[in-house]
């Protein structure tokens, strides 16, 4: 049972960072993070900067879903700093590790079922 666990994480955690198409994914969202993280620390804005909305996008729409969630929960909960970075890690990492099943998906599929020499 606990060796039938493991392989089972290991397989979940092989297609969400072992896998290129995550990877690029992974690269992308990390990119993004230090873009916004960046703004929001060095650069000076006399309104409200718009460079979070790039985490946003990528993490869309499984981060809608997290936060239409978190409103079941109240206003405490739902605009509460530790949830939006909880959702957006989640978000994640489920985007990751569906973009590495899916490239699996793709990689698996037979090629095209022409006769040979034809």
């Amino acid at each position: 049972m606990n060796s039938e666990r493991s392989e089972r994480l290991g397989a979940l955690t092989r297609l969400t960072f072992g896998s290129r198409v995550s990877q690029v994914y992974l690269a992308l969202v990390a990119v993004a993070a230090v873009y916004v993280a960046v703004d929001a620390i060095f650069v000076h804005h006399e309104d409200a900067s718009f460079a979070g909305v790039w985490l946003f996008a990528l993490t869309a729409p499984t981060v809608f879903v997290f936060l239409l969630l978190g409103d079941l929960f109240g206003d405490a909960v739902s605009g509460a700093s530790w949830f939006v970075y909880t959702a957006l890690v989640l978000s994640v990492l489920i985007q990751s590790a569906a973009l590495g099943w899916f490239g699996r998906l793709l990689r698996g599929r037979p090629r095209s079922a022409h006769p040979q020499g034809a």
